[in-house]
């Protein structure tokens, strides 16, 4: 594990030799949407900074068989315009504007968003919440950690020591498909207090036949609600199933507390977040369906 290696990418180099992971005190650097500001604020030193925004093969949004993968310097305005994410990622698309300001997505990237692991990054719930898969490369070789798996810890990721972060790979539902994406914060932009995400698909008679729900901003790192997915698939559930099914699932979760919100608040938050996200979803997969 490594504490804040923000920006992981694939380099075209030879790791045993010149990776800057053996560079003390080196840094990573492709958008600078965490790092810059961190280093303002003297809260990174960075001894040396690799930029790595311009290395080709990095930045790229493709059909991968089932999924659709996207590259770790794709920015993530790119990825929010791109059709393949418009059509086959809807909860990602989604997601994607309530990432900063137009402007900081347009030089933020995807790989950096997942490599900072902040607890309340956007894209990091999105990929938690539908299980998508981060690969890396770690000196020649190559390998994938499970979304769920990856990060352990506010700007902690169990990503190792020398490796860096390649690309990401979404799972596609080839399904009648409903999305929801909501958050808090104290004003649009600012980092969220509490968030949730949810992906329906419907069956023919209107029932859950495929949930996904998780939730993020309000612990050290996002989480997935496998509890209430398997409570309320298979059903067509009345609000109050939903509300206990939610709160049956994050019954024994512990939320942060900070100067911004107190560890009760974001519990009553992110319980109704997450109700509200599914309630959102199911009506979204109906109306798709219906146009």
């Amino acid at each position: 594990m490594k504490l804040f290696y923000p920006f992981i990418k694939s380099l075209n180099v030879d790791f045993h030799k010149g990776s800057p992971a053996r560079l003390d005190g080196a840094r990573l650097i492709a958008g600078g949407q965490t790092l810059v500001p961190l280093m303002a604020m003297r809260l990174a030193r960075p001894t040396r900074l690799v930029d790595i925004a311009r290395l080709p093969g990095l930045a790229f949004v493709r059909q991968d068989g089932d999924t659709i993968a996207i590259g770790a310097t794709t920015t993530q305005r790119a990825a929010e315009a791109h059709a393949l994410v418009r059509g086959k990622l809807p909860l990602l698309a989604r997601a994607l504007p309530w990432v900063g300001h137009a402007a900081t997505r347009a030089r933020g990237t995807v790989g950096g968003s997942l490599a900072n692991a902040d607890p309340a990054a956007e894209i990091a719930l999105v990929a938690v919440t539908l299980g998508a898969r981060l690969r890396y490369r770690d000196g020649a070789s190559e390998a994938e950690l499970a979304a769920a798996d990856f990060f352990v810890g506010p700007m902690v990721t169990a990503l190792p020591l020398t490796a860096v972060l390649t690309a990401v790979r979404f799972p596609v539902w080839d399904a009648r498909v409903g999305v929801a994406f909501h958050e808090m914060s104290a004003r649009r932009s600012d980092f969220a207090f509490a968030s949730a995400a949810a992906q329906v698909a419907l069956g023919p008679d209107g029932a859950c036949a495929r949930l996904a729900i998780g939730v993020g901003a309000a612990t050290e790192f996002p989480l997935r609600l496998a509890t209430a997915e398997r409570a309320l698939t298979g059903t067509r559930p009345t609000q109050a199933a939903i509300r206990a099914a939610v709160a049956e699932a994050l019954a024994d979760m512990t939320p942060m507390a900070d100067l911004h919100a107190s560890a009760d608040y974001r519990r009553r938050v992110v319980q109704s977040l997450a109700a509200r996200a599914i309630t959102d979803a199911i009506a979204d997969g109906g109306a798709r369906h219906v146009h």
